[in-house]
């Protein structure tokens, strides 16, 4: 590996942070110089230092090995929340040194769990800070990078390669560079978009802001403790909704859609399916919650459950209402849909609705090939045919999705064998959801999870946004490296 080359990179992703660290200092100012001014000063000097100290000593460099790429990957993310965490420890309060690590990971990763029972007890220089995270994870840390990266560089074909998954580069429908640009075009205009509608509703600036740029990263923190739930406004939740389900559907079709001025990208068959899955959890949830007497009326019945099902199904997780009371039919949906969740090409976690359909449309070709051996079948998304050797490591992804879920639930089993709150936590967390169900649900926080757990759950939320097959392949490299000495 080239260590000049990875050094450089990384340095850049780190220089992003301390851009929005900077950002957090002024809004500390504009606030009277609150009580974390000083946490984030610290944190931006040493932030800064250690991002731009590659570019005083190490050459410009453009070649990169696969293996440059994973690494480049791999400490990005890391270290973006070893530093992330420091505006957190350095103002201290709740934030012990786990649970500064467990907001800054959940943070970037977009995961929106929280640690915090009084989130509005945090000035509002921190609370932008938190925000912040979201946006970056959002976007994507290795995006930055590829933003600042020469158009001719082979750097850029890699990374692009390695960050964004196969599924959601099939509707660009175009080069490298192509796709970054839509893909960040999208996302800071769906930003922009959430801020203005959030303003129009009513809320204030600073509210519309980090709202805006937690809706739109898909993350779920809030600045206030009870989220979505405190505007009480149908507005606010109708324009929170709308903002969910947009940033949860692939961006190239968002993209399309609008340059063409129609809806026809829409049509796409793993939209529909993601739709369908959408409305139809919808309308249990509603239906069991006006049944079990959680709302009195057939509205507050569809607003609850629709607003909830978008939720951990885009894996934002905001919330309107405490879902910790709700049955066990309801609150095992939203762990449902929180796993297939919204398609590639998103800033959603989980599975994926791609590979769902995928996997369904898998099975039936095999029963069908089991029935009529001696007929021609094949699989076919949005009318064109898949190859067998296209769908095998989707597959693969989900087995091992689901290999990992056993792996980090038994091992927090381990750890906390009396913790009723693990299994859904676990899901949750790798899926990027944020919050679970029961005392962990959207009131709910994890302030109050064993050690052991938080760190297992910051774990899960890693894999889940990096989706899992960049890690593994740095552990095996580190792992080889061992082995041959």
């Amino acid at each position: 590996m080239n260590v000049k080359v990875i050094s450089r990179y990384v340095g850049y992703a780190l220089l992003v942070s301390a851009l929005f660290m900077f950002l957090s200092i002024l809004v500390s100012v504009a606030n009277g110089n609150d009580s974390a001014l000083a946490a984030l000063l610290i944190s931006f000097t040493i932030t800064f230092t250690v991002g731009i100290f590659p570019f005083i000593f190490v050459r410009r460099v453009s070649e990169i090995t696969l293996k440059d790429g994973y690494m480049i990957i791999f400490l990005s993310w890391l270290l973006s929340f070893v530093f992330g965490m420091l505006p957190y420890a350095l103002w201290g309060g709740p934030f012990t040194v786990i649970n500064a690590w467990f907001e800054s990971v959940s943070g970037f990763t977009t995961t929106g769990s929280s640690i915090l029972d009084d989130i509005e007890a945090l000035p509002k220089s921190l609370l932008f800070w938190r925000s912040s995270t979201h946006f970056i994870g959002g976007l994507g840390v290795v995006v930055f990078l590829l933003l600042v990266i020469p158009s001719s560089s082979q750097m850029k074909l890699r990374l692009t390669n390695l960050e964004l998954s196969s599924l959601s580069k099939g509707e660009y429908q175009s080069g490298t560079n192509r796709t970054v640009s839509i893909f960040s075009r999208v996302y800071l205009s769906m930003l922009v978009a959430s801020f203005l509608c959030y303003l129009l509703a009513g809320m204030s600036p600073f509210d519309a802001i980090n709202h805006a740029m937690s809706v739109t990263a898909t993350g779920g923190f809030s600045t206030r403790n009870l989220s979505i739930g405190a505007f009480d406004s149908v507005p606010v939740n109708l324009i929170t909704m709308f903002f969910m389900l947009l940033s949860s559907v692939h961006f190239g079709m968002v993209y399309i859609s609008i340059i063409t001025r129609s809806l026809k990208p829409f049509k796409n068959e793993i939209f529909r399916f993601y739709l369908w899955i959408l409305i139809v959890t919808s309308v249990i949830v509603a239906i069991s919650l006006k049944v079990n007497g959680i709302e009195t009326t057939w509205g507050g019945a569809a607003m609850n459950g629709s607003f909830h099902v978008l939720s951990y199904a885009s894996t934002t997780g905001f919330g309107i209402s405490d879902n910790s009371v709700w049955p066990a039919l309801p609150s095992a949906m939203l762990v449902f849909v929180g796993i297939w969740c919204g398609m590639a090409g998103s800033t959603t976690g989980g599975v994926k609705s791609d590979r769902a359909l995928l996997l369904f449309k898998e099975i039936h070709y095999r029963l069908k090939t089991v029935l009529h051996p001696a007929s021609v079948n094949e699989v076919r998304v949005n009318r064109r045919v898949v190859r067998q050797e296209d769908i095998a490591p989707h597959i693969l992804y989900i087995a091992l999705y689901m290999l990992l879920i056993i792996v980090s639930l038994s091992l927090n089993l381990a750890l906390n064998p009396n913790s009723p709150n693990a299994v859904a936590a676990t899901f949750t967390s790798l899926s990027n959801v944020g919050p679970a169900i029961g005392e962990l649900g959207t009131f709910g926080n994890f302030g109050a999870e064993p050690t052991g757990a938080k760190l297992m759950y910051t774990i899960d939320m890693f894999l889940g946004r990096v989706e899992i097959y960049p890690v593994l392949a740095v552990m095996m490299m580190l792992f080889g490296k061992s082995a041959k000495r």
